[in-house]
């Protein structure tokens, strides 16, 4: 069979990786080499010239939008949908599996799997049912506790707390949380893997099944794996598939999320007769930008080891600014993307990172200021958007009555006079009868438990829920969340919200009809040997696209993000801010060796963000968290040779081997640069530059209110703070 156009779009290095004998791989694929394409061929190659049958190939990614981008790919290249294969998340996959085997893993065939809000919400029932003080125990902390043990396959029988106060009332709120899911049935996405991982350890006969059936497992990101992941990998391969694995380990940096670089780092000790390729070509960045990323990296300890290089232009050096505090870095910023539109550029070609989220906020007030238009990226996506989750909620109540989260966001949405000790009085009867809210409000109704008035409210919020479940029986699934939108009172109560809010509230609901009519045209595939209801797969479906995290699409404006969320992206020109210690690397990795090389693969991937102009940036002063501090230059700023760095700077410099700094002599104007002032008119600024002598005297404010201006100190009046 021809393979041209699978190999000819490939460098040496990618054809070799492509084409590798059947077996386990491990690629290194170092920022900007072409992973995706390497994976993508990969799967080509052995369907087209190993003759590898679709059925028995399983491909998985970290997002949903990076699963469906290498669906398209692999129909382009080979002309045909990849039907048959199994390509998606982890979850995804691990949702796909439980469907399939609800009754062997121990759930109901409806089960509903809750977001990070619904499972907060959930949490922060359990935590007032054991009697707990949510303020003492609140529920992200407990939420964060669990989350991380499932990511590590542990239960609640798995732990011990060894007399510390602490775990021993994280692990009783996990052994109730697993109490209450498993009465409500409802899952959250780390019990996707766990149950999934769990369901093959306790019933070998389904692992076998899979076994036989996937023999060639394709893993994209593995650096980004956490030890449940791995332990997934590892049971579905078994002895007799081939392993294909891609990633970087100098770009792992979600150790905060469980991810382990270890996990790369012994893939050839785990995997057996491994053999290993390297993707060092990059297609994004010039030499400049590679060789300074590559000299930054070169400090860290244990790893694989590459080098990048580009066969493309050397480009400009990077440019260092050393700023007075974080509003001098902020309109520096400002002034040069300016100046990249002004010479023909667009604004999204332009990134602005930092690594504390705090950072964005004098960013946007300058930019504001100037009238620039700018994103942050990681913005609510829809499915997390409120009116959405209320009209999901209603869905979710129809479908499967016993999920205490969505009756506790509806019961009284929009307002129908259930008050909160009515629900109280609820949540009381079901904790102590062991069964769901919505059972225990049809027993108060049925036993008069409560006072009448309450009992009446109950009682019409019962037969409106019954009303609507006949409605929309016989519906279609788009004509099914139409109906439930319109009966549910929501379209009505977001009306009375005016202006442009309640106009998007509106047309957002409008468009979860729109979703559910795509997804009845284009359903994910299923394993079950038994009808499906479309509209509990629906709902499993929002949920999972709830769970990430990823910008609409951009406008023409300014791109602000943390360091962690530009991870897979890039721009013509990148600003990397905040090069400080004790901001970044943060305060709390200096000390830890491993935190603190995470901290150094997190530049490397700032800096490998950048396409042709990338600009550092450090402030001798800044005022974060309240608190006003005087930062050294960051470590990762020295391990820069001099020779790809150029400094920018208004007046005078800073030696590249950057030792502390002293501000510059008093000079005529009687004022030191960085030194805080006040002015009757514009207010409170600080001192960026100053020019000329005796009455022609001018000095440069950057102003908390007005922004910079040149001052005549004879007029000025400027008083000293």
């Amino acid at each position: 069979m021809d393979v041209s156009t699978i190999l000819d779009p490939l460098n040496d290095a990618q054809r070799q990786a492509v084409c590798a004998a059947s077996g386990n791989v491990l690629v290194l694929a170092g920022a900007g080499s072409g992973k995706t394409r390497v994976l993508v061929h990969r799967i080509a190659w052995l369907m087209s010239a190993e003759n590898v049958s679709p059925y028995g190939i399983v491909a998985v990614t970290f997002t949903n939008k990076a699963a469906a981008e290498m669906r398209g790919r692999i129909e382009r290249l080979l002309g045909i949908p990849p039907s048959g294969m199994w390509v998606g998340t982890f979850h995804g996959i691990a949702h796909r599996l439980l469907r399939a085997h609800y009754k062997e893993a121990g759930l109901s065939q409806n089960f509903q799997v809750m977001d990070s809000e619904d499972q907060l919400r959930a949490l922060r029932r359990v935590i007032r049912d054991m009697g707990l003080d949510d303020a003492k125990w609140p529920a992200r902390e407990a939420q964060h506790f669990i989350n991380a043990r499932k990511d590590e396959g542990l239960r609640p029988q798995h732990l011990e707390h060894q007399h510390d106060p602490f775990l021993k009332h994280m692990i009783a709120i996990y052994t109730q949380y697993d109490s209450y899911c498993q009465r409500t049935g409802v899952v959250d996405f780390a019990e996707l893997l766990l149950r999934n991982h769990e369901l093959w350890l306790q019933h070998p006969e389904i692992l076998q099944h899979y076994q036989r059936r996937f023999k060639h497992l394709l893993i994209d990101e593995f650096q980004d794996t956490n030890a449940l992941q791995y332990a997934w990998v590892r049971l579905l391969a078994g002895k007799t598939a081939a392993v294909f694995a891609v990633g970087d380990d100098d770009q792992s940096i979600y150790g905060w999320r469980g991810a382990r670089v270890e996990n790369i780092l012994q893939f050839n000790q785990d995997f057996a007769q491994a053999s290993s390729f390297r993707l060092e070509q990059n297609y994004r960045s010039t030499g400049n930008i590679l060789n300074a990323a590559n000299a930054v990296i070169a400090n860290n300890s244990g790893r694989l080891g590459k080098t990048l290089w580009t066969a493309g232009k050397t480009g400009e050096p990077i440019r260092l600014y050393s700023a007075f505090n974080e509003q001098d870095e902020a309109q520096f910023v400002v002034d040069r993307i300016a100046e990249w539109v002004e010479q023909g550029g667009t604004r999204q070609e332009c990134a602005v990172l930092y690594r504390s989220n705090a950072q964005s906020r004098v960013l946007e007030e300058i930019l504001i200021r100037h009238g620039m238009p700018y994103r942050v990226y990681g913005g609510l996506r829809f499915f997390e958007r409120q009116e959405i989750k209320d009209a999901l909620a209603y869905l979710r109540l129809l479908s499967h009555p016993d999920d205490d989260a969505s009756f506790e966001r509806i019961i009284n949405l929009p307002p129908r006079g259930i008050g909160t000790r009515s629900v109280d009085a609820v949540r009381e009867l079901a904790r102590g009868g062991g069964i769901s809210l919505w059972r225990a409000l049809h027993h108060s109704i049925e036993h008069q438990q409560l006072a009448a008035r309450a009992v009446e409210s109950l009682k019409q919020f019962a037969n409106h829920m019954a009303r609507m479940h006949a409605a929309i029986k016989a519906l279609s699934l788009h004509e099914q969340i139409e109906q439930v939108i319109h009966d549910s009172g929501l379209i009505a109560h977001y009306e009375k919200e005016k202006g442009e809010r309640g106009r998007t509230r509106i047309e957002n609901l409008q468009e979860l009809i729109s979703a559910g009519r795509a997804f009845s045209e284009a359903p994910p595939p299923t394993d079950s040997d038994q009808p499906v209801d479309p509209l509990a797969m629906f709902l499993s479906h929002a949920a999972l696209e709830a769970g990430e995290r990823q910008g609409d699409e951009w406008e023409d404006c300014v791109q602000l993000m943390t360091l962690h969320s530009a991870k897979g992206l890039e721009f013509k020109q990148v600003f990397l801010c905040g090069l400080e210690e004790g901001l970044f690397p943060h305060k709390l990795s200096a000390s830890d060796a491993s935190k603190l090389e995470e901290e150094r693969r997190l530049c490397y991937v700032g800096m490998t963000r950048a396409m042709e102009c990338l600009t550092l940036s450090h402030a001798e002063k800044r005022r974060l968290y309240g608190e006003e501090t005087f930062a050294r230059p960051s470590r990762f700023i020295r391990e820069i040779p001099v020779e790809f760095l150029q400094e920018v700077r208004l007046r005078g410099s800073v030696s590249l081997a950057l030792p502390s700094q002293p501000l510059p002599a008093q000079n005529e104007t009687g004022l030191r640069l960085g030194q805080r002032v006040l002015h009757a008119k514009f207010g409170e600024g600080v001192v960026l530059n100053y020019e000329g002598q005796g009455r022609h005297a001018r000095v440069q404010v950057n102003f908390s209110r007005e922004g910079c201006k040149w001052l005549v100190m004879e007029y000025a009046n400027l008083k000293q703070l």
